[in-house]
């Protein structure tokens, strides 16, 4: 009996998944979209999604800095679409309830959970239908594990278990020293084999970087190897994805925006210790 392939791929692009002009860039190692801010303002009104229109109140929406091309293509971005840009939205307006906010927040982690597991490899096998049919599908290799940077990268492990339900979680504290006021290691607690497996390192917020860069530096420590490490992460700006790249340039990272303000308020929001 034929079996049937695995439908994992569009056919062709759907009409909403077509990029505005104004919302793409092309540069010399592809197109990279804008992000779209509007300036700051008393009304609280939201901006308008064209950059080249005003918004209701007023304010000209600003199109933010393009991703620099020299971070490299180790910054993987979520693709863009209305779903992506309202929970981005909701977590950066200040006028968010805790509940939004949270709501949002792990929507949001969802998302760039499921594409963390995408960048994973996996191999094909064929299984059997209820009805008797052969399915030619993939299913994922085994040696994964998680780890969250505490406190607010725990805010994605019920993301991540969500999607695995059986996978391994390590943890890393890491504070700033009270005197020399640099990134310190604290705690860190792994799978005894980490060193055989996948990582999905979790942190939310990428602002300078240095907390994800000490964190890799106690896995590359225990025998992980950058190469096999994947930063999952909400928010990203330019400074702290291009540090994490210089220092580990073997390190894939996977966000859903680049830009100069971070919403570095998440973990006390998420937490409500704000």
């Amino acid at each position: 009996m034929e079996a049937m392939p695995c439908q994992n791929q569009r056919l062709g692009p759907r009409p909403q998944d077509e990029q505005p002009a104004t919302a793409t860039t092309t540069g010399g190692g592809g197109g990279s979209r804008l992000i779209r801010f509007a300036e700051p303002s008393e009304d609280s009104g939201c901006p308008s999604p064209d950059s080249s229109s005003s918004s209701s109140n007023g304010v000209a929406a600003a199109a933010a800095p393009p991703i620099p091309a020299e971070i490299g293509p180790q910054l993987k971005l979520l693709p863009m679409n209305d779903q992506l840009r309202e929970l981005q939205t909701i977590i950066r307006d200040k006028k968010s309830s805790r509940g939004d906010f949270v709501f949002s927040a792990d929507r949001l982690i969802r998302l760039v959970v499921e594409e963390g597991l995408n960048q994973l490899p996996y191999t094909e096998c064929t299984v059997t239908t209820p009805t008797g049919h052969k399915y030619e599908g993939v299913r994922f290799e085994k040696g994964n594990c998680g780890v969250s940077i505490m406190r607010s990268g725990e805010a994605m492990e019920q993301g991540l278990r969500d999607c695995c339900r059986s996978i391994r979680i390590g943890k890393i504290l890491i504070q700033s020293d009270e005197e020399t006021q640099r990134a310190k290691v604290y705690y860190a607690k792994f799978p005894p084999d980490i060193y055989r497996r996948k990582v999905l390192l979790m942190y939310p917020i990428l602002s300078t970087g240095n907390t994800v860069i000490e964190a890799v530096k106690v896995l590359v420590e225990h025998g992980v190897q950058p190469s096999v490490i994947i930063l999952l992460s909400l928010f990203s700006t330019p400074h702290g994805a291009k540090s994490i790249i210089q220092e580990f340039p073997e390190i894939t990272i996977l966000t859903t925006e680049v830009h100069p303000v971070a919403p570095t308020h998440f973990g006390q929001k998420y937490f409500g210790t704000d």
